[in-house]
């Protein structure tokens, strides 16, 4: 067997081996997908449309990076890099760049509190009015007939 009949080999039997299904679907094609590969933990797949996508550990990580899109009524991370932040995060004040830090990799709630300086509780808040202002655009837009 040629290493590509290999390698197409181990793919197809990767794909046998995972499963993917909807954890969450929001309106205007975003969704968070589960995604189980084989014995390996199952992730959570964040997607929209022209959005690089995010996977995350926690479905409750994937859920607020969702609401940081309806947030700002989108984004991509294409070409921000491994430490930038997207524009339209920036412009959209200290509550939902500080919901945004606690979706990537390594960073908690103690590390954003010290980031903007303010007790761990204040970043707790920013988080709530962000999931509110996300939930309540998503109603807004359902009523407005754009699913």
């Amino acid at each position: 067997m040629s290493q590509t009949d290999e390698s197409q080999s181990s793919d197809a039997d990767s794909t046998e081996k995972a499963s993917e299904t909807v954890h969450r679907e929001y309106l205007l094609d975003v969704r968070i997908v589960a995604v189980r590969d084989g014995d390996a933990e199952t992730r959570y797949r964040f997607e929209a449309p022209h959005h690089v996508g995010a996977v995350f550990e926690d479905p409750e990580l994937a859920e607020l990076y969702a609401d940081v899109y309806f947030d700002v009524n989108g984004f991509d991370e294409a070409g921000t890099g491994d430490r930038g932040v997207p524009p339209e995060i920036i412009q959209a004040g200290r509550d939902t760049l500080a919901a945004y830090f606690l979706t990537r990799p390594g960073i908690d709630t103690d590390w954003v509190a010290s980031f903007f300086g303010v007790k761990r509780e204040r970043i707790e808040t920013y988080v709530e009015w962000v999931r509110q202002r996300g939930t309540e655009i998503r109603a807004g837009a359902r009523d407005a007939g754009l699913e």
